[in-house]
């Protein structure tokens, strides 16, 4: 069972050492290693949140929810009032294939969704993620579209709200 909660700055050595693993630096494009953990951590949680995924008592990734709208670095443009977007990612190869992220975004979308308002959650992987793509179509996400964010080229998906039965 994995267990989601703030990151502190007690988590940053381990955010900084997950910073330089070669898989997250292919996942993460020209963000890879740019990081500031402990701002990040600090920033308004109406707005942004990072959290700590742990198995077993165990840090095994990394999730991060933001408001577009309200979140101050404009990452995301103007793409309109109540959605959310997430940035997820396991921290070492060895946690990969335990069925630990799919919990991670299950668990992200819940929280997401725990507030009436929002309508949809987005995320942005690489286009060159077939891996990432695949696991995020598998889950319901649909594409819209492809867009550059700064050297980035990525895929942008959207899980929308299931409204009904």
């Amino acid at each position: 069972m994995i267990r989601l909660r703030r990151a502190e700055a007690a988590d940053i050595p381990t955010l900084q050492a997950w910073d330089r693993m070669p898989h997250v630096i292919a996942a993460t494009g020209s963000h890879a290693e740019s990081s500031d953990w402990a701002q990040e951590i600090t920033l308004d949680a109406s707005s942004w949140e990072v959290l700590i995924a742990e198995h077993a008592g165990r840090p095994i990734g990394v999730l991060r929810v933001i408001d577009p709208e309200q979140d101050e670095t404009h990452y995301w443009g103007d793409c309109g009032p109540n959605l959310r977007a997430v940035d997820i990612w396991i921290g070492r190869t060895s946690d990969h294939g335990h069925g630990y992220g799919a919990e991670m975004m299950r668990l992200a979308l819940a929280r997401c969704f725990a507030n009436p308002a929002v309508t949809a959650v987005l995320i942005d992987p690489l286009t060159r993620n077939v891996r990432a793509r695949k696991f995020y179509e598998r889950l319901g996400f649909v594409e819209v579209g492809r867009r550059y964010f700064d050297d980035d080229d990525c895929v942008v998906y959207r899980f929308d709200r299931k409204v009904g039965p």
